[in-house]
């Protein structure tokens, strides 16, 4: 099972696992959907992008529910609810890995393979450790199409809700990651080859909102004193998608 973000890391690493039919055959993506908002967590993909996206995939879909504000305890409680789930599929449904598309961050690795220390499911990390500019040109080699969604303080607003491309890596602030590992900006993929056919969608509404700051220390997220501010933008469909 691949953890689906919505985004390029997730669909990198799911189309680099497919490469390896030896070793790995892909069971299904899975993915936390704020239910507030209707949307992927954190990259706020709308729920309708995120069904159409498995079906070009041609994978089962298992949508994880977390509540808008979410704890922690929430979240390791709606995960555990998961893991629970595939473990009692049918042996040809079922998974052993869980993948991830984390590239350098190591807490986040780690916070990862704990959680799943004995649970009886491995963590895999096909983009680990990957030049994060020789990737983010192979990417855009490959054909992939992938609308930026979310963008902190750290990009200029202007660039959410443009494609991730070439120039978009040519137009991003010294210091930021070209993949935005560190979190400066999201993206939502609409075709690549990991796709049977692209999605006909575009980037919309473009919407700043206050994030309140973070004061639980969970060992994943920084805490703030201060608010921040993110920059999203939505995705609506074509007409010929409708």
């Amino acid at each position: 099972m691949v953890s689906w973000s919505s985004g390029k890391d997730s669909a990198w690493s799911l189309h680099l696992l497919r490469q390896q039919p030896e070793v790995f055959e892909v069971r299904g993506i899975f993915t936390t959907v704020n239910v507030t908002h209707d949307r992927i967590a954190i990259h706020s993909t709308p729920r309708w992008v995120l069904q159409m996206q498995a079906e070009r995939l041609e994978l089962p879909l298992f949508q994880i529910s977390i509540p808008s504000p979410c704890t922690n305890v929430q979240y390791e409680a709606a995960m555990q609810q998961f893991l629970d789930r595939i473990q009692a599929l049918p042996e040809s449904e079922t998974a052993e890995h869980l993948a991830f598309g984390d590239l350098f961050l190591e807490d986040i690795r780690a916070y990862r393979e704990e959680k799943l220390r004995g649970t009886g499911f491995t963590p895999v990390f096909p983009v680990w450790g990957c030049n994060t500019a020789e990737l983010a040109e192979t990417m855009i080699e490959s054909g992939m199409r992938a609308v930026i969604t979310a963008g902190d303080s750290r990009i200029p607003s202007r660039l959410v809700g443009s494609r991730f491309d070439r120039e978009f890596l040519a137009s991003l602030p010294d210091g930021v990651d070209p993949l935005g590992e560190n979190g400066e900006f999201h993206t939502c993929v609409l075709d690549g080859p990991m796709f049977s056919s692209p999605i006909q969608a575009e980037s919309g509404q473009i919407v700043i909102k206050e994030i309140p700051p973070v004061t639980e220390d969970d060992g994943i997220h920084t805490p703030t004193a201060e608010p921040t501010y993110i920059t999203y933008a939505d995705i609506v469909a074509l007409q010929s998608e409708e």
